[in-house]
């Protein structure tokens, strides 16, 4: 019966998408002619669609752990579907950008969205159209709701924080291909808090917590632990790019390549002597194969498969701690799910 509620859960949230779509196509605040409209399907479908919707999803899952046992109208389901998509949206925007900045060839199994001959940059104001939506969204549906200025301030705070996380990361890289040094612990918490954990994480919980009725500035340390919970996310991924199996994950790690100021990368870092920290100097960021397995193989030598396991079985007993003072049972069961969805994870 699970499966089938979340089967039945995503394809309402599909059916959602295809409203949104044809309000956008309609809108008559701006006068788009026939092509405009086909360039605006087109580049909906390949840029918002594609992925596993997991930040939508989580938004209509909160909301329900948040009704805690009362089931939800389907109003109240469509509008939390709204919120994801908001999210879904805003990830599609983000993506648009910093494949065209960081010069990537596909995504989602495809070719990336400038990579298209008809596109090229032209990416970048649809990337800015993409971004654009949301706020027209969120007016056709959410104008003249109690927490409708709420709901514009979250989006623009995650927005502004993510997109310096962008920044912190593009200035780290381009610093660490002159000096590796220069990639900390601490300078890649705070790219990895700004970059990822706030719209992963704490953004589809903030969404429910707001269509709820609730006020954000209540939650302060809800918002702490989820972003906590990004960061581990995120370090989670860098071990699995190194040590993880290609074909239970899917793809093949590349952060050794990209000169990635990457967790083991910093891990490494803070252990190693000087003989080997010039070994790892010299291959770190080379597009070679032998390259990349000496890294691997000093990797295994500092043993960080057992320092991260260490790290993950610290940080989980942390959260869940932390989790179980909150004083609402409803929004410690919103939490635990999603620390339990990642914990241990292998994909």
């Amino acid at each position: 019966m699970a499966a089938a509620s979340a089967e039945d859960t995503t394809a309402t949230f599909r059916r959602v998408y295809e409203t949104l779509k044809a309000d956008l196509l309609r809108d008559t605040s701006v006068n788009f002619n026939e092509d405009a409209v086909q360039w605006l399907d087109g580049m909906l479908d390949y840029n918002v669609l594609g992925g596993k919707f997991n930040r939508g999803l989580a938004v209509i899952e909160s909301y329900k752990l948040l009704k805690a046992g009362s089931e939800p109208s389907e109003e109240e389901v469509f509008l939390a579907c709204i919120l994801g998509w908001g999210i879904e949206w805003l990830q599609a925007y983000f993506l648009v950008l910093d494949d065209i900045m960081d010069n990537s060839r596909t995504r989602r199994g495809k070719p990336c969205w400038y990579r298209l001959p008809k596109v090229g940059l032209f990416a970048i104001n649809d990337g800015l159209v993409l971004r654009s939506q949301i706020s027209q969204i969120f007016k056709r549906y959410f104008y003249g709701k109690t927490y409708y200025v709420d709901l514009l301030d979250l989006f623009n705070e995650i927005e502004f924080k993510t997109t310096s996380g962008e920044l912190l990361d593009l200035i780290t890289t381009n610093e660490g291909r002159e000096d590796l040094s220069k990639y900390t612990l601490e300078v890649y918490q705070r790219i990895v808090e700004y970059k990822t954990a706030y719209y992963s994480f704490y953004l589809p919980v903030a969404c429910a917590l707001l269509l709820s009725g609730w006020s954000l500035g209540d939650y302060v340390k809800v918002k702490h632990i989820l972003v906590e919970m990004g960061v581990y996310f995120q370090i989670q991924d860098d071990y699995l790019d190194c040590f993880g199996d290609p074909e239970v994950m899917g793809k093949i790690g590349t952060d050794i390549e990209d000169f990635k100021c990457s967790w083991l990368f910093v891990q490494a870092l803070e252990r190693i002597d000087e003989k080997r920290k010039d070994i790892l100097f010299e291959n770190y960021g080379k597009s070679d194969a032998a390259c990349v397995a000496k890294v691997k193989d000093l990797y295994k030598e500092l043993n960080l498969e057992s320092v991260f396991s260490e790290y993950e079985t610290e940080i989980y007993e942390k959260m869940i701690s932390d989790i179980d003072t909150q004083p609402n049972e409803a929004l410690q069961a919103v939490l635990k799910s999603f620390l339990h969805k990642i914990y241990r994870r292998r994909k």
